[in-house]
Order: structure tokens, then C-alpha cells, then sequence
């Protein structure tokens, strides 16, 4: 079972980067294109919808396993350390706060709206 909270300190500690992505995509002090890549990162690592869908067997984790820390990487590369540390102290601190219900109904209207969008698209008509 160490392994197993020791993955969950992983785990713990790729949110904790992806959020810090998120604020460091927000500074104005972080030049233009680690901006692009750190909010580039933090959109994909916090949306629900994946570039490999979840449920092909062994790819769909792949993108989270190998493509999300390699983006990590990338923007942690391009911020300049004393802003990245500064943000990932805020990130630390933001980890107790309540989240926000308003965004996750947004994220829940669009995937609604996605899937009613898809069956008026390919519901078959009588007329066809």
C-alpha cells in the first residue's frame, strides 16, 4: 500500500502544478508564450474532455500519464523560478478553498447542450 499513497502524493502534486500553470497564466509579470503553454496545460489538464477519450483501453490514460506532465515540464521550463515559486505557494494555499459551483454548471450546461447538439445532428427523421 505505499505505492498506492505514494501515487496519490503524485497525483496531489500534479494538480498542485497544474493550478500554479493556471495562476502563472494569469501574471502579467510571465512573458507571452509561457503564458500560451501554462494556460494551454492548465485547460486541458482541468477540462473534461480529453484529446484520447478515456475509454480506449490503455491510450486514453496515456495522454494523462505522458502528454500532461510533459506540458508540465515545458511551461515549468519556460516561467521564470522566482514567479513559479511564488505561484506555486498560491496554489498551496488556494488547495483548502471551496470550489466554484458556478463554474461546474457551466461545464455541466455545455456538455448538455454538446449531447442535445449531437442527437437533434444524427437523431434519424422520418422523412429519411
Amino acid at each position: 500500500m505505499a505505492w498506492f499513497s505514494s501515487l496519490k502524493a503524485w497525483a496531489r502534486g500534479i494538480k498542485r502544478e497544474v493550478v500554479a500553470l493556471y495562476f502563472a497564466a494569469r501574471d502579467p509579470a510571465v512573458p507571452w508564450y509561457a503564458k500560451a503553454v501554462a494556460a494551454a496545460v492548465a485547460a486541458y489538464a482541468l477540462s473534461p474532455i480529453d484529446l484520447i477519450p478515456d475509454f480506449i483501453p490503455i491510450l486514453g490514460q496515456l495522454d494523462e500519464l505522458v502528454v500532461l506532465p510533459l506540458g508540465i515540464m515545458l511551461a515549468v521550463k519556460l516561467i521564470p523560478p522566482a514567479i513559479m515559486a511564488e505561484h506555486r505557494a498560491a496554489a498551496v494555499a488556494a488547495e483548502g478553498k471551496p470550489t466554484s459551483r458556478a463554474a461546474a454548471a457551466v461545464i455541466i450546461a455545455i456538455w448538455i447542450a454538446a449531447a442535445a447538439f449531437l442527437i437533434w445532428t444524427f437523431w434519424p427523421t422520418a422523412g429519411s
